[in-house]
């Protein structure tokens, strides 16, 4: 893909990968009776073997440092980090309630949806909302998802050299 292909390629959300929300379920419910909080990373559709523009939401970034409790996830807006993949935030109610609240409609300003999952985090157990806290539609994807193991692939003679310069 050149240059120009990257700068007029469509940043349209096309969907979220089911893996994706699958692990983001098993998050929260992992976290009940906590809040679960994380930012929607996204890769491009045709990159996952699409024949579309777009993207596709397939990572769950979890920030360190994050405090979380019954009724709220709280991460310092410094650790939140400036990510072009970034397309928004997911995060759980554990009393199941599928709507924002007036806080997390303060948080929905940075990326273009909002994704909230509640108790029981049932696959039917979420909702979708733009950076309004209207609701909208996000598709699940059935794509088969990049193997993230070989980023941690490396050996120690791989980071002498990469300190090395």
């Amino acid at each position: 893909m050149g240059l120009l292909d990257a700068l007029f390629r469509s940043s349209e959300i096309l969907g979220i990968a089911e893996e994706t929300l699958e692990f983001a379920l098993e998050s929260a419910e992992a976290s009940h009776p906590d809040e679960y909080m994380g930012f929607l990373r996204g890769t491009d559709a045709r990159d996952l073997g699409l024949d579309r523009d777009g993207l596709v939401i397939t990572d769950v970034l979890v920030v360190p440092g994050t405090e979380t409790n019954s009724v709220s996830a709280t991460v310092r807006s410094s650790a939140i980090p400036n990510d072009v993949n970034a397309l928004g935030s997911i995060h759980s109610h554990p009393n199941g309630v599928l709507r924002p609240s007036d806080a997390d409609l303060g948080t929905f300003g940075r990326g273009s949806v909002h994704v909230i999952v509640g108790a029981p985090y049932r696959r039917g157990d979420w909702k979708a909302f733009d950076s309004q806290g209207r609701p909208t539609n996000l598709t699940v994807l059935d794509v088969d998802l990049p193997d993230t193991e070989e980023f941690f692939d490396f050996t120690q003679a791989d980071i002498d050299e990469e300190l090395r310069g």
